[in-house]
């Protein structure tokens, strides 16, 4: 009788337990996007941006969102450090790509390392954000001209869930937002990417 109570308490206790990914150029401001991230959703606060310091290797941030319990995983952008990114494509549920809008000279490597990582099996029908950072600085490229040099690999993403969002990491402004679309693409993505439950 106790095994059945403790299973059925263990069932109706747990939480549906997701993978994100959060990958991108080096200096993108990925690691400053899921400091913010755990700022706005557990009402903490993040790191000073000053104490940011590049991410080799990986970053772990935990967030309970609603019902869900959203794993982001910050891997460094080095370009050495690109071929790690796809030890992790298999078991993540959603991509966070993010764009560091101000950096118009490597746009087009930018888009390249889009290109690859949408282009690879392992990431099929699995749901993309792509964040527009850097919104707050003069200079930015505005959504809609980032999204005229990605359109032209926009049909390699094929029928799954993608979207492009301006956000500022460094001062919260559409983080919410973009992270609240993403909650719900996993949530409608289950069948196709199962979440873990714990």
């Amino acid at each position: 009788m106790y095994t059945l109570l403790s299973g059925l308490y263990n069932y109706v206790t747990s939480k549906e337990e997701y993978y994100v990914l959060i990958i991108g150029l080096d200096n993108a401001g990925k690691t400053t996007l899921l400091e913010r991230i755990k700022s706005v959703f557990m009402g903490v606060p993040g790191l000073a941006p000053e104490k940011i310091a590049p991410t080799v290797g990986l970053n772990i941030g935990r967030v309970d969102i609603k019902s869900a319990r959203i794993n982001f995983w910050d891997l460094g952008g080095q370009r050495d450090l690109h071929s790690i990114w796809e030890r992790y494509y298999t078991e993540c549920h959603a991509i966070v790509f993010v764009v560091d809008s101000t950096d118009k000279k490597r746009l087009e490597e930018c888009k390249d390392t889009f290109e690859k990582m949408i282009t690879n099996d392992r990431v099929e029908g699995v749901p993309i954000l792509m964040l527009a950072n850097k919104q707050d600085l003069s200079g930015a490229l505005r959504v809609e001209e980032i999204k005229e040099v990605f359109n032209k690999i926009a049909v390699k993403l094929g029928a799954r869930d993608s979207r492009v969002l301006p956000i500022s990491a460094l001062e919260g402004n559409g983080v919410k937002d973009a992270i609240d679309w993403l909650v719900v693409r996993l949530q409608r993505n289950k069948l196709s990417r199962p979440p873990v439950h714990r």
